[in-house]
Order: structure tokens, then C-alpha cells, then sequence
């Protein structure tokens, strides 16, 4: 990616945040200048994978195959006294797809808190993984809901659905219904290591400047 579509995405993510009444935590607005003067915050941050992720997973068509992230909160895997729980906040374009790809170790609520419709399609797996054709019950907002695999399930503003670990998953904001904001909440989130992708592709954006950065990404080692 340029950097100055990730720029306009988090311009637009941003506006998004304004539009619902949404505030981050004060790093969440840190620019380069400020994780360099707060060294030991950055630290942290960077150890929490905590803040802005901007990804086109390796598709360069961010528009059509895309995704951006902010992380809250987040602890840090077999660490004594962390949390052991994450939340984030997704940006999910009009017909803007976050690959297929299940979690080896996160069990996560996807929470649709604002703006268009959300599509999710499921599919079970077996104990290696292998994709499998059969029924897949989710809950919907804590209510059970059986599924074809890769029937859409379809979240308006509010609804939510309880991911297992294991299940694949793939999502999009419905055309014509204008973006949406979700949330997810989990166990601890570990971007470095468990995503599993149905397909091979690149879990973070290989970036090229071509202009400044608006807000560093969490991924980038800022100091």
C-alpha cells in the first residue's frame, strides 16, 4: 500500500469515530513526534499490539480486500498479570472483504456497533483444520443460529455473533448500506501469530512512502 491510502483511511476512520461519537485514549491521536517523546508508553504499546492497523493483506486493492484496525486494550499470550482479554474497533467498507481465515487459540465476539450491515460466512473445520461442508451453528447474540457453511449471516447495528476458535471466517460491509463500525472483543489478540488464512496472503501491508505518515501503525517498531 502507499502511504497515502493508509493516510486516507485513517482520515476516513476518523471522521467515522466523529460521526458515531466515538473517542480513542490519547495515544490513539499520537503522532510520530509523540511516541518518540514517550518512549516507555511506545514500548508498551508496540509489546500490547495496541493502536492503529491499517492492512490490505498483501491484495494491493485495499478497497475490495481490505481492513482497518484500532486496538484498546490487549494483554500478551502465557504473561503472568496480563489481561486476558482484547477489544478493537474494525473499519469495514461497503463490499470491503477481510480475507477467510480462522484463530488457533482466539475466541472473539464481532459486534456490529454502528453504521450499515455487516456479512459474516462461516465454516467448520476438522481437528487439522481441513474445511468441512457441514452445518455451523453460531450464536447470535447469545442465541444459537445454524448456518449452511458459507451462508451469510447478516449483523445490523447492535447484533453480534460469538466466533469459536477454529471456525473460518470472512466478512463485508453490505453494498449499499455505507460502511460499519464494529467491535470485536476476545481473548487475547495475537496479530503476529494466530491468523490462519485459507489462502496464502500477508497478514500486514507491505508499505510504500510516498508520503508522510499521518499516525504510525502499531506493526511499524515506532520509537
Amino acid at each position: 500500500m502507499q502511504r497515502s491510502e493508509i493516510n486516507a483511511a485513517l482520515r476516513r476512520a476518523t471522521e467515522t469515530l466523529e460521526r458515531w461519537h466515538w473517542s480513542l485514549p490519547a495515544w490513539g491521536y499520537w503522532m510520530a513526534a509523540d511516541f518518540a517523546s514517550h518512549p516507555e508508553a511506545s514500548a508498551y504499546l508496540r509489546a500490547h499490539q495496541l493502536g492503529w492497523d491499517v492492512t490490505d493483506f498483501g491484495s494491493n486493492r485495499f478497497a475490495e480486500c481490505g481492513l482497518v484496525l484500532f486496538c484498546l486494550r490487549n494483554g500478551i499470550v502465557d504473561v503472568e498479570g496480563e489481561r486476558t482479554y482484547a477489544e478493537k474497533l474494525l473499519f469495514v467498507g461497503e463490499g470491503q472483504v477481510t480475507p477467510t481465515h480462522r484463530h488457533a487459540a482466539k475466541m472473539e465476539d464481532i459486534i456490529n456497533r454502528a453504521g450499515g450491515d455487516l456479512i459474516i460466512e462461516f465454516a467448520a473445520t476438522d481437528a487439522d483444520g481441513n474445511v468441512l461442508t457441514e452445518d455451523v451453528t453460531v450464536p447470535v447474540d447469545g442465541l444459537p443460529r445454524r448456518l449452511a457453511a458459507w451462508e451469510p449471516l447478516v449483523l445490523q447495528p447492535g447484533q453480534s455473533v460469538t466466533i469459536h476458535t477454529g471456525i473460518y471466517h470472512r466478512f463485508y460491509g453490505r453494498k449499499g448500506g455505507g460502511p460499519v463500525l464494529v467491535g470485536e472483543v476476545s481473548q487475547v489478540n495475537d496479530d503476529n501469530n494466530d491468523n490462519v488464512f485459507l489462502e496464502p496472503i500477508g497478514r500486514f501491508a507491505a508499505i510504500e512512502e510516498d508520503e508522510p505518515p499521518q499516525r504510525p501503525l502499531w506493526n511499524e517498531g515506532v520509537s
